[in-house]
């Protein structure tokens, strides 16, 4: 009987999947191809431009592989890295841990997490606009993912009174990234507590992104959302990668606190997930007890450098007729708002094609119906983002003219 050929059907699950940052390649590249040189304001990576990790971390490294830790780790991580991020977690003022999972990147611990807790039919609550790691993984999961909006009339701020209309008995959990990615948005004290009081009222799961929590600026000081309420049910996510600057070592981890009694089921499906992937990556663990809590100098310097740039950008796009940034106090973005009379993927596309600058439209991480925004990373040199913003000043002026 002859054999039919077909094309490969992938997964229905695959058809929802979106990542805006790795989306604007394919025009990257057609402006590459037409001669342009390409300016990459879209992906978080510091070391791509002029950030090193510290020494210590490096040699922790080497010194790992030297020894030849190059095997298998234990699945939840080694004693000494869930030892010390223990110890930076009480430092921030979280209690009541009762599982630490060292993940290849924080990425991963948000998926195991995911994962674990929530079934399809489940919805879980994510900030819009926020990373679209979330909707992607949730998506995959068969697990709605309802947007609240962040407003940026109160420089980004969530509103709880939205999002506990939005709450209902299939609502897992509520994510919260602070800061921000894409909006540099710093939540205050008095909004993480109504936003704690609802997860407890609701019983729902909060997970707090705080991979950025050490990259704030004019002196701002991070609070750990979990530190505030011992009784919510909170996994806290962190790494090296931004903070620490090294996002190739995929080093992160993720912190699950809350009452006595709660949270024992969860944690054990935890471990199932990560005992069947195995481990993190083995050499790179040892890095963590080499910086947590050692390094404040070098992020110092990191925060110093980031903040004049960030500084640079808020004063360039204000100047810009029709775009408009409320300032970032925290991570490395800013997210400006477009009012030409234009489409953000329309404006993102002529950047890049007609200059070879690579910005991400702002429908990609959620935006309120009606807005159009772009995001940008301002972790390049000065005289680059000056290059960078002079040619999104010079469509948004093209526009502005008509």
């Amino acid at each position: 009987m002859p054999t039919v050929s077909r094309p490969v059907r992938p997964a229905r699950r695959t058809q929802n999947i979106r990542y805006a940052v790795r989306d604007v390649l394919a025009l990257a590249e057609e402006a590459k191809a037409a001669g342009r040189e390409l300016l990459h304001l879209n992906v978080g990576d510091p070391n791509i431009f002029d950030f090193a990790p510290c020494e210590a971390l490096v040699e922790a490294t080497v010194a790992a592989i030297r020894s030849n830790r190059n095997g298998y780790a234990p699945s939840s991580g080694i004693p000494e890295a869930v030892a010390a991020i223990t110890e930076e977690a009480h430092r921030g003022g979280i209690r009541n841990i009762h599982h630490v999972a060292v993940t290849s990147g924080a990425s991963e611990a948000i998926e195991l997490a995911l994962a674990a807790l929530a079934d399809p039919g489940d919805n879980v609550l994510v900030p819009s606009p926020g990373y679209p790691l979330y909707t992607a993984v949730l998506a995959k999961l068969d697990v709605a993912g309802r947007g609240y909006h962040l407003d940026e009339s109160n420089h980004w701020m969530p509103d709880p009174e939205e999002i506990r209309g939005m709450i209902d008995e299939r609502t897992r959990a509520l994510v919260l990234i602070n800061p921000n990615n894409p909006t540099g948005c710093q939540c205050d004290e008095a909004t993480l507590r109504r936003v704690l009081e609802l997860c407890i009222e609701h019983d729902i799961v909060l997970f707090s992104d705080e991979i950025y929590d050490k990259l704030v600026f004019d002196g701002r000081t991070h609070i750990c959302s979990a530190s505030l309420a011992p009784e919510a049910k909170v996994i806290t996510f962190n790494g090296l990668s931004k903070s620490y600057v090294v996002p190739g070592f995929r080093m992160g981890w993720g912190i699950v606190s809350g009452p006595e009694g709660e949270m024992e089921a969860f944690c054990e499906a935890m471990g199932k997930m990560e005992r069947a992937r195995l481990s993190a990556n083995h050499p790179e663990q040892y890095a963590i007890p080499a910086v947590l809590g050692k390094a404040d100098e070098h992020i110092a310097g990191v925060v110093a450098k980031m903040q004049a740039r960030r500084d640079l950008t808020v004063e360039r796009l204000n100047a810009m007729p029709g775009i408009s940034c409320v300032p970032p106090q925290g991570a490395f973005y800013a997210f400006p708002r477009i009012d030409l009379g234009v489409s953000d993927e329309e404006f993102c596309r002529r950047v890049i094609r007609e200059h070879g600058v690579i910005i991400v439209p702002g429908s990609g991480f959620g935006q309120v119906a009606g807005t159009h925004h772009f995001r940008v990373v301002f972790l390049p040199p000065e005289d680059v983002l000056n290059r960078a913003y002079d040619a999104i000043e010079a469509v948004a002026r093209s526009y502005a003219g008509h």
